[in-house]
């Protein structure tokens, strides 16, 4: 299905790169200064003109255009600890913006399949792997929904905020870890994650706005599986 007149395709990689680099502007991440990414410096804005430009009716809100706290820990642990990465093969799971899935490839990784079922999100993560001189692959499959494949290293970055899609990850992330996989997930214990089943490798005080957190500080821990 094309787009509407004077609206913008989100299934064009074109179109979705455009609105991206129009509404964003190329920052670091408190935590994690040594990457670049194209972020909103504002919510409500962008939020909008992702349903009024974006021309599709069911466009996921835009959670690429921010650095969630647990992608923030995630990715500053990764970068810390780059032996855990060096050569591995690495599945980065609901991606977003991509910085979990730089740092991987940053920190050593072979290579970095980074997953999202919203199409400007992979639209963001190739202008953001571009922007850090790294080459990171995307799928928009929804892995989920499919037996894992084998990987050396399966991430999860802020992924435990539905009830839904947090019983969906547990149950891969399960089978990636009986696999061999090593599971690192970045989460700041958000309303379904599943305490007591992991175990912590570090905790970070992660900077992140009021406007969509409950602090201007979140308290945010990197956790091991397998």
């Amino acid at each position: 299905m094309s787009a509407q007149p004077g609206r913008l395709d989100p299934n064009s990689q074109e179109s979705a790169e455009a609105f991206i680099t129009a509404n964003t502007r190329t920052l670091a991440p408190p935590l994690v200064a040594e990457i670049l990414l194209h972020l909103a410096e504002e919510s409500l804005p962008i939020w909008q003109k992702s349903e009024d430009e974006l021309g599709e009716v069911n466009v996921p809100p835009p959670y690429w255009a921010f650095a969630w706290a647990g992608g923030q820990a995630l990715a500053r642990y990764m970068l810390d600890n780059p032996k855990l990465l060096a050569g591995k093969r690495v599945l980065d799971l609901g991606s977003g913006s991509g910085l979990t899935a730089i740092a991987a490839m940053k920190a050593g990784a072979s290579s970095v399949l980074a997953c999202d079922i919203d199409r400007v999100a992979l639209a963001a993560i190739h202008l953001n792997a571009a922007l850090n001189g790294v080459e990171v692959a995307t799928t928009a499959d929804d892995l989920l929904a499919k037996p894992p494949e084998r990987y050396d290293v399966v991430l999860v970055g802020d992924l435990f905020y539905e009830r839904a899609l947090a019983d969906l990850v547990s149950r891969y992330i399960d089978v990636s870890a009986a696999q061999g996989a090593l599971v690192l997930i970045g989460d700041p214990q958000r309303n379904y994650f599943p305490k007591g089943r992991f175990a912590a490798a570090a905790e970070y005080h992660v900077p992140v706005t009021r406007e969509l957190e409950d602090a201007e500080i979140k308290r945010t821990a990197v956790w091991r599986l397998g």
